[in-house]
């Protein structure tokens, strides 16, 4: 029997999390049932479940997938010289929330993850480390800049980090809910506050 290529199985395993994605963001996380997800990436159950097994393992993929847009922008940016403003940076960010809420899916997964996170303490722990790891970055984000000088030397940097995460969750909320945010006004407002 020939052996399956690691192209081959990456590109099986986006499939599925595509088709995951799209039934969530249709029906939403709880009505969407794992025979839906198969359906929907048109394979059958056994070549499925190679890949997941359970709701929870498609969340963290697709969860994970898409944080690591937003961490690999925060860690691109702690490596610029001389760093940028950091609500250039906050922007940035919510540049990359606004692709994801057009491009339609990953966003509004995100919301109902939050939820289902209150909940369920599988998912709880899920949702903590990896948002844990963009709050981690936007420590160091502070932290860098109270090094160049553009936080005070007496600012607390994890709790500026703690509220540009909130500001970046507070953004995806107002896209998801109120969908009539725009991100110029958004930082119109951060920099007022910053001022």
């Amino acid at each position: 029997m020939p052996r399956v290529s690691e192209a081959h199985l990456a590109a099986r395993r986006q499939q599925i999390l595509d088709a995951a994605a799209r039934c969530f963001t249709r029906n939403g996380f709880h009505q969407t049932s794992m025979q839906d997800v198969i359906k929907e990436a048109r394979l059958s159950v056994g070549a499925f479940y190679r890949y997941f097994r359970s709701k929870n393992e498609l969340i963290t993929a697709i969860a994970t997938e898409k944080i690591s847009a937003v961490t690999g922008v925060l860690d691109e940016l702690l490596e610029v010289e001389p760093m940028p403003p950091i609500a250039s940076v906050l922007e940035q960010v919510l540049e990359i929330v606004d692709g994801a809420v057009d491009e339609g899916g990953p966003i509004q997964i995100a919301v109902q993850v939050w939820g289902e996170a209150v909940h369920d303490p599988e998912v709880g722990a899920i949702v903590a480390d990896i948002y844990g790891r963009v709050r981690d970055r936007a420590v160091r984000t502070a932290e860098r800049a109270q090094a160049t000088g553009q936080l005070p030397p007496d600012a607390d940097p994890a709790g500026i980090g703690a509220a540009f995460f909130g500001l970046v969750q507070g953004y995806i909320l107002q896209r998801i809910l109120l969908g009539t945010v725009d991100r110029r006004l958004y930082m119109n407002g951060v920099r007022a506050l910053l001022a």
